[in-house]
């Protein structure tokens, strides 16, 4: 289907013209929009609150102790115990402008979250990203999440989501690390290309360029698609694989959640401004 984002105030609404709109960014450019990652106990939901930051991205979990009314808590594994709740973070959020990529770790979270959303979704006027990595990908030795009923569960509550759908990876510094091959990309164009939403694809930075033809195609197939580069604290690349991918894609279809130093060196190299 070639359905695009969605309209202004839509969850689906397009990061970039949401940011644009209110005037937050300058211009269509994903580099420019910033991210605050792990805003998962209250302290950091906090700060992350009062940063510059226009994403705030958290996980979400059942708690492991099994008890049917368990509520859906903010945390990220191998932690299980957190001081915020689901509803809690969403309480304060909502209060923001900021937008918010929550990441799932398990299916059993999805549709207690899914009801606790559906609750504020009133005062939820800007974009929202449901994230899970839901296929094996370079490295990867993580669980998956089953695809169809993630999908399916939250598009029966929010049709007009954005989509981040990942593969699990691993890094090695020893060793050499395979990017995404066809089978992974074109696995996921297979399920992807079901969608009516916005998709992106959260993609690990040391693994990106040597996946560039793979993920161009993948990026080719449809207008509603865009990569999420993210970086894992020990991997090792370097700035120059950023402007690499920068020289090599859209601007406006990939975004850079990634970690300091090497965010402020990127932001430097290419000229844009870093609030710290």
């Amino acid at each position: 289907m070639a359905a695009s984002a969605g309209g202004p105030g839509s969850w689906s609404e397009n990061i970039l013209e949401y940011f644009l709109r209110n005037s937050q960014i300058t211009a269509e450019d994903g580099a420019e929009i910033t991210w605050y990652h792990a805003a998962n106990h209250k302290a950091q939901m906090n700060e992350a609150l009062k940063s510059t930051a226009h994403m705030i991205e958290a996980d979400v979990l059942l708690p492991s102790d099994g008890s049917e009314h368990s509520q859906p808590i903010m945390v990220h594994p191998p932690e299980t115990n957190s001081d915020n709740t689901l509803q809690e973070w969403l309480t304060e959020v909502t209060k923001s402008n900021k937008g918010i990529k929550l990441d799932f770790k398990s299916l059993a979270a999805v549709e207690p979250s899914m009801m606790l959303l559906e609750n504020v979704k009133r005062h939820l006027k800007r974009p929202v990203w449901i994230n899970a990595d839901i296929l094996p990908g370079p490295n990867g030795n993580s669980k998956v999440i089953d695809a169809k009923p993630f999908l399916d569960t939250v598009t029966f509550f929010f049709p007009d989501v954005t989509f981040s759908l990942g593969w699990t990876t691993g890094w090695h510094p020893e060793k050499v690390n395979e990017g995404y091959n066809w089978t992974m990309v074109k696995e996921m164009e297979y399920i992807c290309n079901e969608l009516s939403q916005p998709v992106t694809f959260p993609v690990r930075a040391a693994l990106v360029r040597q996946s560039c033809s793979q993920l161009l195609w993948l990026l080719k197939q449809s207008n509603r698609y865009s990569l999420t580069i993210w970086t894992g604290k020990n991997d090792n690349y370097s700035i120059e694989d950023l402007l690499y991918i920068r020289d090599h894609f859209d601007k406006k279809q990939v975004f850079y959640d990634i970690l300091e130093p090497q965010n402020h060196e990127f932001k430097q190299a290419i000229g844009i401004k870093v609030n710290l």
